[in-house]
This record gives C-alpha cells, sequence and structure tokens, in this order.
C-alpha cells in the first residue's frame, strides 16, 4: 500500500514545524499526525507499486494480443469479401 516511511517522514516534518515552546506537545502531536495520515491514507484506493508493474504487463500483453487478433480478423474478412 503507501510506505509507512513516507508517512512518518510526513509526520516527522509537521512535528518539527510546531514551536519550540509547545516542544511538550511534539511527540503527542506526532503520533496524531502519523495516525490521522495512515487512516486517510488507507481509505484511498491505492495499490502497491508492484501490483500496478504487474498489471501494466497485463494490460500491455493483452494489447497485443488483441493488435494481433484484429490483424487476423482482418486478414480473414480480405478473404471472404466478394472480389
Amino acid at each position: 500500500m503507501f510506505d509507512p516511511k513516507s508517512i512518518d517522514n510526513i509526520a516527522d516534518r509537521i512535528a518539527s514545524a510546531i514551536p519550540p515552546g509547545l516542544n511538550n506537545f511534539k511527540d503527542d502531536m506526532e503520533k496524531n499526525v502519523h495516525a490521522l495520515l495512515q487512516s486517510g491514507l488507507s481509505k484511498l484506493d491505492l495499490v502497491s507499486r508492484e501490483e500496478f508493474e504487474v498489471q501494466k504487463a497485463v494490460l500491455a500483453k493483452t494489447r497485443s494480443r488483441l493488435e494481433e487478433l484484429e490483424k487476423r480478423v482482418d486478414e480473414l474478412e480480405k478473404h471472404l469479401a466478394p472480389e
């Protein structure tokens, strides 16, 4: 799904933007932001890069096969067409 390290990096950047006077809230804020990001991203219909690449390869193979079949149909239609 989504790389957990990316969620951690985003949460860290948001937490580091908190002013120094509020450092006691930093850990709590970081945990809340992390949970919020993870919850939001889990609701999205995301796929892993690996799954995307597999589907991309399947689509390319299907497209190639379709083109072959279209050529065969064209050839058959030419042979069946009255001259």
